[in-house]
């Protein structure tokens, strides 16, 4: 056991409860924050559990049978989670990605997407609904997922070799059964799908043109990602970051690559063609490459934390507004002027100094509890 281990709902300091401020911010369809920000994307945790253990994200040594993961008690229930989805659309939110953890562990997650899938901007529209998850149980909750108003999901894949697959997921999974899953979401027109592959240099690198392959042609959209300093609990070092621009050089020498535009502000991908037409790839280099300047996402945990940054280190506590007798209006106000306050860049100042250098910066939340 772990000793030092405390739940991650803690983070070692007092909940900051937001409030229901006296100034009034109205629900226009349109916030932005201090440096001209929208509000466009939430990403909305679902639970804090993985049945994975991937060393870069949940770490078998912290996360292991003594860790404290948050009572049921703490969670949004589907119908609090709803609520404020609903809100943040009034702010112009329109796109909404569920996470984990892995959320495929929440029971009867289909009936929350059918609640979601009901909503609808300010213009009526219904909200491009989306999900990560790390394809374990896809194959037998794809068709259900469709049939509540999933639109797409995005599956974490690291690697198609299954020694070095199931070393990275630390439980021993086939990666024979995640390939079943991103079929079966496949065949239940759950697209167009995306796979992203976290690549850890001396870790599965060798794993980029093998993956690059087996999805070229299909209609799935590969995605590196460069391995990311979130949480204090993965060990990262910047020695083990492999560049995207290496990444796409690689594919490069053997796949002829042509940039792609981007497909909207905010965009967290660098989009590259197949010059033979046989689809596209992307690379998510917030290590290298910051995005901060355009980024329209905000994140709520599972039991109700809103956090502005994928590193932040503390996040505004929701959950008593929703339980005690604000309504709506007073919640939408109070999301208001947490975002119009927001000036989160982390990634953007990460690059203007040395690597971990700064020990007396707070501990930044870990990822499996706020998603990717």
């Amino acid at each position: 056991m772990n000793k030092h281990v405390v739940p991650v709902s803690e983070i070692g300091r007092p909940r900051r409860a937001a409030s229901a401020p006296e100034g009034v911010v109205a629900a226009t369809g349109v916030l932005l924050d201090r440096l001209a920000r929208p509000l466009t994307d939430l990403r909305i945790s679902v639970t804090d559990r993985c049945n994975f253990r991937c060393s870069y994200c949940m770490p078998k040594e912290v996360f292991d049978k003594d860790y404290q993961y948050l009572p049921h008690s703490a969670l949004l229930s589907f119908e609090e989670i709803t609520r404020l989805a609903r809100i943040f659309a009034s702010h112009g939110v329109h796109k909404i990605r569920l996470t984990g953890g892995e959320p495929l562990l929440r029971k009867n997650l289909e009936v929350l997407v059918e609640q979601l899938a009901a909503l609808r901007t300010p213009d009526g529209q219904p909200l491009d609904l989306t999900l990560t998850t790390n394809g374990s149980l896809l194959a037998r909750k794809a068709r259900a997922l469709k049939a509540a108003g999933l639109k797409r999901v995005t599956v974490s894949l690291d690697g198609l070799d299954d020694t070095v697959f199931r070393s990275m997921n630390d439980v021993d999974f086939p990666v024979a059964e995640v390939l079943a899953g991103i079929e079966a979401a496949q065949a239940a027109g759950l697209g167009p799908i995306k796979v992203n592959m976290v690549v850890k240099r001396g870790t599965n690198e060798q794993e980029i043109l093998p993956m690059a392959r087996h999805f070229r042609g299909t209609g799935v959209v590969l995605r590196f990602i460069e391995y990311m300093d979130v949480g204090a609990t993965n060990g990262w070092r910047m020695d083990e970051v492999l560049p995207s621009a290496e990444v796409v050089r690689r594919l490069a020498e053997v796949f002829p690559l042509a940039p792609l535009e981007a497909t909207a502000a905010g965009e967290t991908a660098q989009r590259w063609a197949y010059a033979d037409g046989a689809g596209e790839i992307g690379v998510i280099s917030s290590v290298t490459q910051a995005f901060c300047h355009d980024c329209s996402r905000a994140r709520l945990s599972t039991e109700g934390k809103l956090y502005l940054c994928l590193f932040a280190s503390q996040g505004h506590d929701l959950r008593p507004l929703l339980r005690g007798e604000a309504d709506d209006a007073q919640i939408a106000s109070a999301i208001g002027h947490i975002w119009q306050g927001r000036s989160d860049r982390y990634s953007e100042l990460r690059a203007l100094r040395a690597p971990d250098t700064d020990h007396s910066a707070p501990r930044r939340v870990e990822m499996s509890y706020i998603g990717g």
